[in-house]
């Protein structure tokens, strides 16, 4: 049986659940931190299917949409067959550049699946699945304290405008973020020494409390301000 991989994307689907099988394909991780004292870091890609062979293709991307530069790190390798039960491992390597040494710098590591399908002269639908992971670009000179950056978040509350603030150099994405016992939707993510902004229903006040996410996809413990 001979497999064609056709190269036409009808839709994508962007996933951050460590683990999380799309298409078949599982990607070994919620996200990845490469510790600059590291030569290089390490993510599986696995197949689980018995029958399916796909195309995958992986980069790097920087993290704001309109930043096209080329981002600092190579992935190997960048395309290959990844056959039904079989699993590879995917280097990544930072090739150097003006990246801030006083904080973390964040990317987007994709993960694209194909499926193949047998030689026919039938039209197929195929969908292929982009998998975002954030990758954490961590500066030698930071302390160890990253699990714990969560904690020293500090919050202020102007009208309905709720606003974070993090001193630390590491970026905290949380999890869950309460404000008077309700919840605040797309809490999303705090940069390193940054601020970001809340926009909250009318008449949330009172005690907040939030968690995050720590380096391994997990959740921290409940913090309270």
């Amino acid at each position: 049986m001979k497999l064609l991989f056709k190269y036409v994307l009808f839709a994508g689907a962007s996933v951050a659940l460590a683990f999380h099988a799309q298409a078949g394909v599982i990607v070994g991780g919620s996200r990845v931190v490469y510790e600059a004292s590291k030569k290089e870091v390490s993510l599986s890609v696995k197949n689980p299917e018995e029958n399916t062979t796909y195309l995958v293709q992986a980069w790097v991307d920087n993290e704001l949409p309109g930043n096209t530069a080329k981002a600092p790190f190579i992935i190997t390798p960048p395309l290959y067959r990844l056959d039904a039960g079989q699993e590879n491992l995917q280097r990544i390597v930072f090739t150097g550049g003006n990246l801030p040494t006083d904080r973390e710098s964040v990317f987007w590591l994709n993960i694209k699946s194909l499926p193949a399908i047998e030689k026919s002269d039938a039209n197929r639908l195929l969908i292929s699945v982009n998998t975002r992971i954030k990758l954490f670009y961590r500066p030698t000179k930071l302390s160890s304290q990253a699990g714990d950056a969560y904690k020293q978040l500090r919050f202020s509350q102007l009208g309905n405008t709720l606003h974070i603030t993090n001193p630390t150099p590491y970026y905290v994405s949380l999890r869950e973020l309460t404000v008077g016992e309700k919840n605040v939707d797309d809490a999303g993510m705090v940069p390193p020494k940054g601020e970001v902004s809340r926009t909250l229903p009318a008449g949330m006040a009172g005690k907040i409390t939030w968690k995050a996410i720590n380096d391994y996809g997990g959740t921290t413990v409940e913090a309270t301000q």
